[in-house]
């Protein structure tokens, strides 16, 4: 599986972020990011644990992956880190509901836990989810691919693992953005669990070879069908059908540079990997707890959303994106603790 590249953020900007956040005094506390298994998107929260440690002065925040997409080995891996001391964990649920068991043993051991990129079930002890808005985000994604599309046509969502708690969400995104066409357009199929690479490379390549003269778009809402699809309509020679994808994979970017891709969302998993070690250094040294009061966000998984932040890249801002989503993690931090959190 090719590896996401990794975003840094210079650290004089880094730095104005710790400053940003009112400075977290130097701590004790050893946090864990941990996956729900191995998979690009989350490369970047390795960084950012590496930044929030340096930033923050907190004694380890390292970033911890099951070594397979199973439920089973993700509680092992957090039960294992326990006993070795940590007592803050970001956790992106293997199963929305199946995680809660363990989110409640680390509550009763007095170890903070939030949802990072992904929402546990309620009812949860997990202090809060912070993550992309994902039904927003592939509304506007199925939005925008209306519009290239000329807002007719017959579309395909090239969807996730049924077992990502988000991949449900995004479906009922697309549906409901193709039902504002009033039937101009035509959603052929949610073509699921394809965000894993040998299964995407069969699934979408067997739909373009059967089906490519009946589909005129595609929207993509996980980040490895997003890959396949812009390498497959460039080996296709293929600029009729439009595609918008997610995330920012280089083959994506120069897609859109080279006209194969009409867009792509994107997301911002170094954000919540470091706002989040933010967030549980403050909660886990006890200085802090979550602010009842909050303005949350009310999603159909929990009454405790954050929106990490997303944007839509296309051809007017693919050299200049990144700028917008170090504007919005810095935005996000400097305000967290005092609309989210309430502190001694």
């Amino acid at each position: 599986m090719k590896n996401r590249p990794v975003r840094r953020i210079p650290w004089v900007l880094a730095a104005a972020f710790a400053l940003l956040a009112g400075g977290a005094e130097a701590s004790n506390n050893k946090i864990a990011l941990i996956p729900g298994g191995p998979h690009p998107y989350f490369a970047p929260w390795e960084q950012a644990a590496a930044d929030a440690k340096r930033d923050f002065g907190i004694a380890a925040v390292d970033f911890k992956v099951p070594s397979e997409w199973k439920l089973n080995l993700q509680t092992e891996l957090i039960e294992s880190l326990m006993t070795q001391g940590y007592n803050g964990f970001g956790i992106f649920p293997g199963d929305a509901v199946g995680i809660n068991s363990t989110i409640d043993e680390l509550a009763a051991n007095k170890a903070p836990s939030i949802a990072l990129a992904g929402c546990a079930q309620d009812p949860t002890k997990a202090a809060f989810c912070l993550g992309t808005d994902v039904f927003n985000s592939a509304y506007l994604g199925t939005k925008a691919l209306i519009k290239a599309m000329g807002g007719k046509g017959r579309i395909v969502h090239l969807a996730g693992l049924l077992v990502d708690p988000n991949t449900k969400l995004r479906m009922a995104a697309v549906e409901k953005a193709v039902k504002e066409t009033n039937g101009a357009v035509t959603l052929i199929q949610h073509l699921t669990d394809t965000d894993q690479q040998e299964a995407a490379d069969q699934k979408i390549n067997a739909l373009l070879g059967a089906q490519k003269d009946q589909i005129d778009g595609m929207v993509a809402t996980a980040y490895i069908p997003s890959v396949v699809a812009a390498k497959s309509l460039r080996s296709l020679g293929d600029k009729r059908i439009k595609l918008v994808g997610i995330d920012d994979d280089k083959i994506v970017l120069n897609g859109i540079k080279d006209g194969f891709v009409a867009g792509t969302m994107a997301q911002n998993p170094y954000g919540q990997g470091y706002v989040g070690a933010y967030a549980l250094d403050l909660m886990a040294s006890g200085t802090c707890a979550v602010n009842p009061n909050a303005p949350f966000i009310r999603t159909p998984q929990t009454a405790r959303f954050i929106d990490s932040g997303t944007l839509l890249i296309s051809a007017a801002n693919v050299d200049t994106y990144k700028n917008d989503l170090k504007k919005i993690t810095s935005d996000l931090l400097s305000s967290f603790k005092q609309k989210y959190l309430t502190c001694k």
